[in-house]
């Protein structure tokens, strides 16, 4: 299992926004939005079932972008 570097505080990114260039908000990894019970399940079986055909193989790790002024929001896969 691969580190990500946002998930664990070690960096952060900054991406803005594609409507408005505001800088956007990391909300975390997209798949703990999936369902309730998504947040406590292991990374790596989640990734085999996120839309994301090489997540798992390619070692990124899905982020939650969310603009802060126009509430545009966007997935951005982070190297681990």
């Amino acid at each position: 299992m691969a580190l990500c570097p946002l998930c664990n505080g070690l960096r952060k990114i900054k991406v803005l926004c594609s409507e408005c260039s505001t800088e956007m908000d990391d909300k975390g990894k997209s798949m703990d939005y999936d369902d309730e019970y998504s947040a406590y399940m292991d990374t790596d079986t989640l990734k085999q079932n996120d839309g994301f055909m090489r997540s798992l193989a390619d070692g990124q790790c899905p982020h939650l972008m969310k603009c802060p002024s126009c509430g545009h929001d966007e997935i951005i896969l982070v190297k681990e």
